[in-house]
């Protein structure tokens, strides 16, 4: 899969050897970020006991235990884990949805009604604010 160039950019900047990503918890859907998600992730995990807090394992186990780095090729692209394409039921393409510190990868046709549900969401907060 090609990762768009402004997202290459953005995680170069980071220092990230290439994107991490791992199946979402919520959405059949991929999370992908960079080091600066991760710093700040392992901070937040940090307040958590290591050993007696069942949270500090939930968290960690689902972020950083399921994460995978994977490393851009010369071309900018990256072989996702056959594993990865099953969750999110990649077939053909792929839509990039940048959501600030982080982005998701989805199959387009999984995406359009999450997409549509979500602008909905936004309207109705946009309209509940403005009463």
């Amino acid at each position: 899969m090609s990762v768009p160039a402004p997202y290459r950019q953005i995680l170069a900047q980071q220092n990230t050897a290439g994107v991490y990503c791992f199946a979402s918890f919520v959405y059949p859907a991929l999370e992908a970020f960079g080091e600066a998600l991760i710093g700040e992730f392992t901070e937040r995990l940090n307040a958590l006991d290591p050993f007696f807090s069942e949270d500090h394992d939930a968290q960690a186990q689902a972020v950083l235990g399921a994460s995978r780095l994977l490393a851009f090729d010369d071309e900018g692209r990256v072989r996702l884990p056959d594993e990865f394409i099953n969750h999110a039921g990649i077939s053909d393409g792929v839509s990039f949805v940048g959501m600030g510190r982080k982005f998701q990868i989805w199959d387009p046709e999984k995406f359009a009604p999450v997409e549509r549900a979500r602008i909905e969401r936004a309207r109705a907060a946009r309209a509940g604010a403005a009463s």
